[in-house]
């Protein structure tokens, strides 16, 4: 048993703690604001390694499935705890509109042909009858075995998780390292300040996101995930369970700065209204900004920095995706097991590599 200080009460934190604590470990976490403080609060709940894989990334991509085959198991747990965590197995749809989108789509189907990976080109017929509210696009790329979760749902089961296993809260700000057997630092954005090899390796990625509701005689939201690039600018739109339609992301380098902005949801509009054009009837319910954590090369940093402080930061896109696989990473360090594949392309150890290069 091991006495544990987690820092960080995202979906990265809350995870870890949950299933430390689960394993008889003596958990205390650290954030001023768990649940709510954080940008998974505000993320979009797509489980799509497939979808984000990029010629170049594929270790990325290899994570990402390995969480994905690891998420039906933490959902099932975490409803066995008490509360459902929201998770929705309906696919992913990307579009494309002009024969540009269309070559990034050639390039994506291509590279996950390679890989071994299903997905389906359709025409922009085929996009339509999967979705009647599309807008006018040229063609499409079906992935069926992307998932999705309801990120609010998911982070108040963890926080009930977790206090159920006893885990300790602090409600403060961490400023240096906390007294404990064990150290996971996952405070997101800014895990950089809490340890010198990560001060220049983890960085904040401003996105904003929106919240729509269909209001009456609107079409409902659509029943996939969809995707889409338009004018350059990546654009996604996520139904919940409620009949709420999630509207992201602008993505750029704003420092801490989590002040939404007129352009922003401009774009955000603009472009949905490409993908699906019902939406500029839809009650606009919720504007945010957060803060993504930003690694130098897409990987997240998994493992120990130094003597009993590990990383688990700098998920990018990919926190909510990346939960289950880094808290049995964890869990496994704690008990001098071996970690889940493709966390070892996640090392730490790759930024003492580069310092020497």
């Amino acid at each position: 048993m091991t006495n544990l200080a987690v820092v960080g009460g995202g979906v990265i934190g809350l995870s870890t703690a949950w299933r430390a604590a689960a394993n008889n470990h003596r958990v205390t976490l650290y954030d001023p604001e768990p649940v709510r403080g954080g940008a998974s609060w505000l993320a979009g709940g797509m489980l799509a390694p497939v979808t984000e894989a990029w010629p170049g990334e594929e270790d990325v991509l290899r994570l990402g499935e390995e969480s994905l085959k690891r998420w039906p198991d933490f959902a099932r747990d975490l409803e066995e705890e008490g509360v459902d965590p929201g998770l929705a197995g309906h696919g992913t749809l990307v579009v494309a509109f002009d024969s540009a989108d269309a070559g990034y789509l050639d390039i994506l189907a291509g590279h996950l042909h390679e890989l071994g990976r299903a997905a389906e080109r359709l025409t922009g017929r085929e996009v339509k009858r999967l979705e009647p509210g599309a807008g006018s696009v040229r063609s499409g790329l079906h992935v069926p075995g992307d998932l999705a979760v309801d990120n609010r749902k998911l982070l108040n089961a963890l926080y009930a998780a977790c206090e159920k296993r006893n885990v300790r809260f602090r409600r403060e700000r961490v400023e240096e390292l906390p007294d404990a057997e064990a150290v996971v630092l996952a405070a997101g954005a800014w895990t950089g300040r809490l340890h010198p090899l990560l001060a220049d390796a983890v960085r904040p990625l401003k996105g904003e996101i929106l919240r729509l509701r269909p209001r009456r005689g609107c079409l409902p939201p659509p029943t996939h995930t969809v995707r889409a690039v338009v004018e350059g600018r990546p654009i996604y739109l996520v139904p919940r369970g409620d009949s709420e339609l999630v509207l992201g992301a602008t993505q750029y380098e704003a420092g801490f700065d989590q002040a939404v902005t007129a352009r922003g949801v401009r774009e955000l509009i603009e472009g949905a209204e490409r993908v699906f054009p019902a939406i500029t009837e839809y009650e606009l319910v919720e504007t945010a900004a957060g803060l993504r954590a930003g690694s130098r090369d897409a990987l997240p940093y998994l493992g120990a920095l130094d003597g009993s402080v590990f990383a688990a930061t700098g998920h990018h896109r990919n926190g909510l995706l990346m939960a289950p696989v880094t808290a049995d990473a964890v869990v496994a360090w704690l008990e001098g097991e071996k970690p889940p594949e493709g966390t070892e392309a996640a090392s730490p150890a790759r930024l003492h590599q580069k310092e020497h290069v």
